[in-house]
């Protein structure tokens, strides 16, 4: 839930800085838009990272034990 709620306010963020960079061309809109996405971007790499570490990682560690 939190992650679908991190995604949407992104995915809003972006569309409001790409339109406002549309109408003003000014670059720091677009700028920021790239800097949300990169920040989303890296986020969700932690998140599945630390999926993958639950899923694989400390169930095999169960099966050690």
């Amino acid at each position: 839930m939190l992650i679908r709620l991190a995604l949407f306010l992104a995915a809003l963020l972006i569309t409001t800085s790409l339109v406002a960079f549309l109408i003003t061309r000014d670059p720091r809109y677009m700028r920021l838009a790239w800097q949300v996405a990169r920040f989303i971007l890296y986020l969700m790499l932690i998140f599945g990272a630390l999926y993958l570490l639950e899923r694989y990682g400390l169930v095999a560690w169960r099966v050690f034990v």
